[in-house]
């Protein structure tokens, strides 16, 4: 008789699911969603001619295979070496990469695990700069502080005396501005402008344009009347 055969169950390949969702709702304050955006936003456009440097808002990091309760949900964080595509979650084994800069927008309520857990973390995974900003200035002083990976540990950053940080993996200066913590650009000084205001330029450049398309084509008429009434 046939003996059945024995099952190893350590050679079953079992597919682990990496949800795309905490399952907790978000609980931010319209002052640290506006950060969030903002940099989401100014970041993406920053490095529009990239094709290898990845920036995301608010998504599941996972840092362990196998481990699906292994992750974190940093507020923005950039990556480079890896495609631009979108994605539902973000694998650092699979993407070979871990984030070069973190940003988390943080508060009283949160502060323990931003100025802890997270930071202990982002130091083992080799985030070379990661950056706290207190919005609200509930409990941060300076309420803009940033920590750059030196010889495998973090290091506070140096500020300007303005109060002002120097991000040398992005190449741009973090500027606290009323409750935002505006972006500029290094080389050109640029202040990298908001959604709202980039429309507002926007319209005003259209507008401008507007006004000097109808200037040239009243002198372009005015000319020619005067040529018509010389004769010429």
């Amino acid at each position: 008789m046939t003996q059945p055969q024995s099952i190893d169950p350590t050679a079953q390949q079992y597919e682990v699911h990496y949800p795309d969702s905490d399952g907790k709702p978000i609980g931010e304050t319209d002052f640290h969603i506006a950060v969030i955006v903002y940099l989401r936003q100014v970041l993406r456009r920053f490095f529009r001619h990239s094709d290898d440097t990845y920036v995301a808002a608010d998504m599941l990091l996972y840092y362990e295979a196998g481990n699906p309760a292994a992750f974190r949900v940093p507020d923005t964080f950039v990556v480079k070496g890896v495609s631009t595509q979108d994605r539902r979650v973000f694998k650092i084994w699979e993407e070979k990469a871990a984030p070069c800069v973190v940003f988390e927008i943080t508060s009283r309520s949160t502060r323990l695990e931003d100025q802890g857990t997270k930071r202990a973390l982002y130091e083992m995974l080799g985030v070379r700069e990661y950056f706290l900003f207190d919005p609200l200035e509930e409990y941060l002083t300076p309420r803009l502080q940033g920590l750059r990976l030196v010889d495998g540990a973090y290091a506070p950053m140096v500020p300007t005396p303005d109060g002002d940080l120097l991000s040398e993996e992005l190449g741009l200066r973090l500027m606290p501005e009323g409750k935002l913590l505006r972006l500029v650009d290094c080389a050109t000084g640029e202040r990298l402008p908001t959604l709202d205001e980039a429309i507002e330029r926007a319209e005003t450049e259209a507008e401008r344009a507007s006004i000097a398309e109808t200037e040239v084509a009243r002198l372009r008429e005015e000319l020619s009347r005067l040529r018509r009434s010389n004769g010429t």
